[in-house]
């Protein structure tokens, strides 16, 4: 029952985003207060003070709302951007659908990479749930990490849904399209990105990389630091430090702010 009415849910605030209906726009222009402190509070501020034409760039947009924390903005504030999710199925069943009636996004089903060419997009095999479809990395490690520290089994369980016992049954492989992010910024004519939001599982300074940020200067990075190492971690620090970021942990997140928005440092200290 409790699945069930949790699938409900999920497929009305879907139906009801994808639509741009007004309960789901009215609630969030008119009713939500984001947590004071929070990241949600400092993209509502960050999303007000760049007004009209705010950018974005999303690597890892899985379908498009669940555990997203730039969803209710995009649609909220009208952002322009590109949003990349590389897994086919959630991209074709979630993704290209919740965007639909918003023209400034485009959604590609592709993963960025230093060139154009392909990954090895490591999943969860048995199942496309949307924890499951959460934990697809690069890093084959990573995933491995999620079985290994009984995760994956826990939320099979708590889904209703059998565990294969063969490794080979567990972890599926799915080869990726990428694109480098200058492809992708020439192709769509972004000259300026005001957020950079990641998601990929452990792969993420591997992104911020791609990103060549003393170039592209976004103006703000949010990225999922909890699944780097502590030594990729502190590299990833001081390579957004050095390009004159300022950072702060969150949660399982990371924010670094460029240098031009001052408004916002109170978050920072």
């Amino acid at each position: 029952m409790k699945n069930l009415a949790r699938h409900f849910y999920k497929r009305l605030r879907f139906k009801l985003s994808a639509n741009n209906s007004w309960i789901f726009m009215g609630y969030y222009r008119y009713f939500y207060k984001p947590a004071k402190g929070s990241t949600s509070d400092l993209l509502d501020r960050y999303s007000r003070l760049i007004g009209e034409n705010f950018t974005v760039f999303q690597v890892g947009a899985n379908d498009g709302i669940t555990h997203d924390p730039i969803h209710k903005f995009i649609k909220r504030d009208n952002w322009n951007g590109v949003l990349l999710e590389p897994q086919k199925q959630v991209y074709d069943e979630y993704l290209r659908h919740i965007y639909k009636k918003n023209k400034g996004i485009v959604t590609l089903n592709a993963a960025v990479g230093f060139e154009d060419g392909e990954y090895n997009l490591y999943k969860v095999g048995f199942t496309d749930e949307r924890w499951a479809t959460g934990l697809a990395s690069f890093d084959k490690s990573v995933l491995e990490s999620s079985f290994e520290n009984g995760y994956v089994q826990e939320q099979a369980k708590k889904h209703g849904i059998e565990v294969p016992e063969a490794p080979e049954d567990q972890i599926s492989v799915e080869k990726i399209a990428s694109l480098s992010p200058k492809t992708i910024l020439r192709t769509y004519n972004i000259d300026i990105i005001h957020l950079l939001q990641i998601d990929v599982e452990g792969f993420d300074f591997e992104v911020i990389k791609m990103f060549d940020v003393a170039k592209t200067k976004p103006g703000m990075i949010i990225f999922e630091s909890s699944h780097l190492s502590e030594e990729d971690y502190k590299d990833c620090l001081q390579h957004l430090e050095s390009n004159g970021y300022i950072t702060k942990k969150r949660g399982r997140n990371s924010v670094a702010l460029g240098e031009q928005h001052q408004e916002l440092l109170d978050f920072f200290s």
